[in-house]
């Protein structure tokens, strides 16, 4: 068999085409072409173009950062776009670590500082709180190009002050600065509960209050008809009371500051007070005609809400059911809080509303009517008198801030999830806030920067009931998918510290 073979194509000649059409072809200059380069296009009849003199340019492709140039990529977006990779990326990292290490994490923050002092020249000299700081830290060293390819023989440090002729490091003044300042190790925060517990019949009613934890270290649910106390000491489950022969239910309860005694709100409108210590009903007290959803110790005196839109205020050591009433929600009271001096009464209602009171007066001092949802989450800060917070339910999803003192909004932050509970921490500036739709979730907050420090996860329903321990560090989240999750969220107290130090004399005299 034969096979046919191809013609050969002609390659046309660049050179004699280019001179039939009247053009002259010449080789771009290059930084590498020959001094002679001239001489050889005027020994084959080619004029060299007239061009401008040519820059001299290194012979290393290496950026340099300029300022004022105009045109380019503006250095300020481009600082914002590397800060929320980073942060896209951090994210992605902190989610795929069920527990992430926390000298790993300072020291990522404070690589990351280093490299925008000494590439993006930064003037960072302090280690900060937040994993990236912002933009706005950059604004001295902002420029209009940041990209320039021709050689520079100064090199920016990035410091406001000169560096100095005898200084053998290779970073900048900011940069040894950073590296030196004292480092504060972040508080870790287990993402896990280190315990859990079955509560059967735990109600999911967003209206009610059934976990509370006392003084002496015990903690009482209500499940349905019942009243369990669980004591965190020695982990004994005792049954405190049942009501199915008197078809009722437990709707709310509350212990006293101090003492062994606890308030338990039924769905009759009933409301009995226990010793727990006893196990034994000291009274029951009549006033509500609707179920009693929320319960606020004030000493001896306590004040309860009932879907009646009524509050009661009661004392134990008198025989009347009630010393006074306080009328001014249109539906179902649904939050109640005392300040910690004693002197207002916070409460929240099914009609968006929240109040502050002067019990000395039938009106209420305060009336918020900015939350767009029914306010059950109330917690007054014992850190700074007059600090109220409230959060607001599904419509709303915001935690806001308000100043009893004067009466005037502070800050609100979206959570984007309905908030059913909020708790300052006894030892610091912080809360916990816990949400139901649409994410479960549980948010540890820095106040006033409102800042998350951390997010728990596990709950499958709403978060809705939240008690704290007596010491300040635990609490204990309670859903309607019926368990108990107790989480280590706040630090110790420094008093109880300073009590064990063998410094502090006064902790060895008998």
């Amino acid at each position: 068999m034969e096979f046919a073979s191809e013609p050969k194509r002609h390659s046309p000649d660049v050179t004699d085409s280019t001179r039939d059409a009247g053009l002259s072809v010449t080789s771009p200059s290059s930084p590498w072409s020959s001094p002679n380069s001239a001489a050889a296009a005027a020994a084959a009849g080619r004029t060299p173009s007239a061009s401008s003199p040519r820059s001299v340019y290194s012979d290393r492709y290496i950026p340099h950062r300029t300022r004022n140039l105009a045109g380019g990529v503006s250095f300020r977006s481009t600082v914002q776009a590397l800060n929320k990779s980073f942060e896209a990326a951090a994210g992605v990292q902190e989610e795929a670590q069920a527990s992430n290490d926390a000298k790993d994490e300072i020291g990522k923050m404070t690589y990351n500082m280093l490299l925008r002092n000494e590439v993006l020249g930064g003037h960072i000299d302090t280690i900060k709180d937040e994993r990236f700081g912002s933009a706005a830290e950059l604004d001295d060293a902002e420029t209009e190009n940041l990209f320039r390819f021709k050689a520079d023989h100064t090199r920016a440090t990035g410091a406001s002050e000169p560096a100095s002729p005898f200084s053998l490091s290779p970073v900048g003044v900011n940069s040894q600065k950073l590296l030196s300042s004292p480092r504060k190790t972040p508080r870790k925060i287990s993402k896990h509960p280190f315990k859990v517990l079955d509560a059967p019949d735990l109600r999911d009613d967003f209206y009610l209050h059934l976990v509370d934890w006392s003084s002496q270290n015990v903690l009482c649910v209500g499940l349905e008809s019942c009243v369990y106390l669980w004591s965190a000491c020695t982990s004994q489950v005792t049954k405190l009371c049942d009501m199915r022969g008197e078809a009722d239910a437990v709707t709310s309860v509350r212990w006293m500051q101090r003492g062994s005694h606890l308030a338990v709100g039924t769905s009759s409108g009933l409301v009995q007070i226990w010793d727990a210590q006893k196990c034994k009903l000291v009274r029951t007290m009549t006033g509500h005609t609707g179920r009693v959803g929320a319960i606020s110790w004030n000493g001896n005196t306590f004040a309860s809400g009932s879907r009646d839109r009524n509050i009661l205020l009661r004392d134990v050591r008198v025989s009347d059911n009630s010393t006074g009433r306080l009328s001014a929600h249109k539906q179902e009271v649904c939050g109640l809080e005392w300040s910690p001096d004693g002197l207002s009464l916070a409460s929240g209602g099914n009609d968006n509303k929240l109040f502050v009171w002067n019990v000395a007066t039938s009106s209420p001092m305060h009336r918020f009517s900015e939350h767009k949802a029914a306010v059950k989450a109330i917690a007054w800060s014992p850190h700074q008198h007059g600090l109220l917070a409230s959060g607001g339910g599904t419509a709303d999803q915001c935690i806001r801030f308000w100043n009893t003192l004067t009466g005037q909004p502070i800050q609100c932050v979206d959570t984007k999830s309905q908030v059913c509970n909020l708790a300052w921490s006894k030892t610091s500036n912080e809360l916990v806030s816990t949400h139901g739709y649409s994410q479960n979730q549980v948010i540890v907050w820095r106040y006033p920067s409102m800042t998350q420090v951390a997010t728990l996860t596990g709950h499958t329903t709403r978060v809705l009931y939240l008690a704290m321990s007596p010491d300040g560090q635990t609490i204990v989240t309670g859903a309607g998918d019926e368990t108990l999750r107790f989480w280590n969220v706040f630090s110790k107290s420094r008093s109880t510290v300073e009590a064990h130090s063998a410094l502090n004399m006064f902790s060895h005299i008998r």
